[in-house]
């Protein structure tokens, strides 16, 4: 059952990668980019070949390129850097020789305006990170009272999953605790975690 479940989380998560990457649109004429809680592969996969060619017939020629121009809503909440860089604004190190190849962990839920999934009505950024710490702290000594507490998503076994799956920040995050260990805050496309390590 538990490898059953592994593997539907671990597919779920590269569909919904890969339906961000397919599906990143472009912003302005001709430029591409993906939408700002993508993860870092999606930002290379929207620069293709195609895409650049179309920017640069685009820029041959101003005649009809009002069409080309597409209207877009307001901009996310969130950053374009969530799950590419730590909460202090640095990217995360490389993974030492020694970290696992695969986890299994919990993780504590906090979603924000803008994050993948979060109501359009969720609560600010800055109110997501101040619950976040104060969870943080709860899920040191009783992780299943942070759970109860965090968004629904929040569970206390997700599963095995292997490394390349997650974006750097929470893979790093994830893969550099001992086992029993909880994070910190992560800022990731679909909120800020609070991650258990299982095994």
């Amino acid at each position: 059952m538990q490898r059953s479940t592994a593997v539907i989380y671990t597919l779920f998560f590269a569909g919904a990668l890969a339906f961000v990457i397919t599906h990143g649109g472009s912003e302005g004429r001709g430029a591409a980019s993906a939408p700002p809680d993508a993860g870092p592969d999606a930002a290379d996969a929207a620069a293709s070949p195609a895409t650049a060619a179309a920017g640069d017939a685009d820029a041959g020629s101003d005649a009809g390129a009002e069409g080309i121009v597409q209207e877009r809503g307001p901009e996310p909440a969130g950053r374009s850097d969530a799950g590419v860089t730590l909460l202090s604004g640095e990217a995360p190190p490389s993974l030492p020789a020694e970290a696992p190849k695969k986890v299994r962990f919990g993780v504590v839920l906090i979603q924000y305006r803008g994050a993948q999934g979060a109501a359009p009505t969720a609560r600010s950024k800055d109110a997501a990170l101040a619950l976040a710490r104060e969870l943080a702290e709860v899920a040191k000594t009783d992780f299943k009272a942070a759970i109860e507490k965090g968004d629904k998503g929040s569970t206390d076994d997700l599963g095995y999953i292997p490394r390349g799956v997650l974006e750097p920040a929470p893979e790093y995050e994830l893969f550099s605790l001992s086992k029993g260990g909880v994070s910190g805050p992560v800022d990731t496309p679909r909120g800020f975690w609070i991650a258990r390590r299982i095994e």
